[in-house]
């Protein structure tokens, strides 16, 4: 009896959370890109092994899937991950353009596990005032400038 591609698929993003705890590189987080069913990129924490607190599974594979690609969008792909994704790894997906995403463990898994997942989406949900990080904005009319260029620019690509 063979398992399913989503099974499949899985299995390997569970494998390198593994892999991310056992070599010491980060937190026990594994995702994967897959296009047809076939994976195109993988990723593991590793936070810790490069000092970088974007270093996140899902950002680590699409890094890798968008060289591969050789765009900034991955229409057509999928996005397997060990654990749901914190809001920084979705938005990241959502950037994408990644079809699909299929995740094992849960935000709340997480934050037993000591990640606090759940504190950063209660944080988006609030109202800015309301917000442990004070966000302030501040010289909004001398920012509009690159706007009004980049509706302007005769070669942009839009994304």
């Amino acid at each position: 009896m063979s398992i399913g591609p989503d099974a499949r698929l899985m299995a390997r993003a569970i494998e390198l959370a593994h892999y991310a705890v056992e070599s010491g590189s980060g937190g026990p987080f594994g995702a994967l890109l897959a296009r047809n069913g076939e994976v195109e990129a993988e990723g593991y924490n590793r936070v810790l092994a490069d000092n970088d607190p974007t270093a996140h599974a899902e950002i680590v594979a699409i890094r890798r899937a968008c060289d591969r690609a050789g765009s900034f969008e991955l229409r057509g792909f999928e996005l397997y991950t060990s654990c749901e994704p914190c809001p920084m790894c979705l938005s990241a997906a959502m950037w994408a353009r990644v079809d699909r995403i299929v995740y094992a463990g849960t935000r709340d898994d997480a934050a037993e596990a000591g990640f606090d997942d759940r504190t950063f989406y209660a944080e988006i949900a609030a109202p800015s005032a309301d917000r442990a990080m004070p966000l302030i904005e501040f010289m909004r009319a001398e920012a509009r400038a690159p706007f009004t260029l980049w509706n302007n620019h005769a070669n942009r690509t839009p994304y």
